[in-house]
């Protein structure tokens, strides 16, 4: 077993956790550390083990939101089991934000992997989501939300935040915590419900593509690849703790305006990087 690809891992565990959640694009960061930090692996498990080290991602999520993600719960007196429609309510809705981005994930995968996985599309990607950002925040300045709480999220509403979700699964590097909180707030959710409804639809979304994922390339990993897969995904698991209960902090009180900025920054930095070398 060879410690410095366990190290490795790791790092890629710390990246991966810091950016799934903060909208500045997970893609666009894996694509630069890989150009210095290179895993010894074959490049099909390389493509597995970037989707499935997000489930370490996931289970933070589900951790961290068990009591507005599980529907049932036991009663303080008597301890009968009660279902609670509202979070039944909510899963329907996360589901129908699914859909667009399910329906040309799974008919054209291969074909916007090989289109668009490039470090030319990513930078665009991030400059483009950077900028909407910060014009949507300083059109944000005078508008209030309407939207300020999960239930009053509709099946309509739910449904225009997946369509925007669709444009990260059509252009690596836009970020989907990136687009579908852009989507969100441009249709008049508050930043924490557009965060906190981005963090649950990523659920079934990451479940979904790791399954995939793994599907295509079988289980039959090595022992030493199912150590660094394992690395990673825990590593993921702990850093994503971590930054999700420092944004959900930091949004209370702030924009999205220094992720924009951010974004622009990390995607002029990415086209300079690939134009010199």
């Amino acid at each position: 077993m060879d410690i410095v690809e366990i190290l490795k891992a790791a790092l890629f565990g710390i990246v991966e956790g810091i950016t799934e959640w903060l909208p500045i694009s997970s893609t666009g960061h894996m694509i630069l550390l890989n150009e210095f930090v290179t895993l010894n692996v074959s490049g099909d498990f390389w493509e597995v083990f970037l989707v499935v080290i997000q489930l370490g991602a996931i289970l933070a999520v589900v951790l961290l939101f068990w009591d507005k993600i599980f529907p049932f719960h036991l009663e303080k007196k008597g301890g009968r089991p009660v279902v609670q429609k509202d979070i039944f309510s909510l899963w329907f809705k996360i589901l129908t934000a699914c859909i667009p981005a399910a329906v040309v994930g799974l008919a054209f995968d291969d074909v916007l992997d090989a289109l668009f996985y490039n470090p030319w599309c990513v930078a665009i990607a991030l400059i483009v989501f950077g900028i909407a950002f910060i014009v949507i925040e300083n059109r944000n300045k005078t508008v209030m939300p309407k939207i300020t709480s999960l239930g009053e999220i509709t099946y309509q509403t739910a449904l225009m935040i997946g369509a925007f979700q669709l444009l990260a699964a059509v252009f690596p590097g836009t970020s989907r915590s990136g687009a579908t909180i852009v989507g969100a707030l441009l249709i008049g959710v508050s930043r924490t419900v557009a965060a906190e409804f981005t963090f649950f639809l990523a659920i079934p979304v990451m479940l979904g593509a790791s399954l995939l994922k793994l599907l295509k390339f079988g289980f039959s990993f090595t022992g030493e690849e199912f150590v660094i897969l394992a690395v990673g995904m825990v590593v993921a698991f702990g850093v994503s703790a971590a930054v999700i209960r420092f944004l959900m902090g930091y949004i209370k009180k702030h924009d999205f305006k220094v992720f924009g900025w951010y974004r622009i920054v990390l995607g002029a930095a990415v086209l300079f990087y690939f134009a010199v070398v």
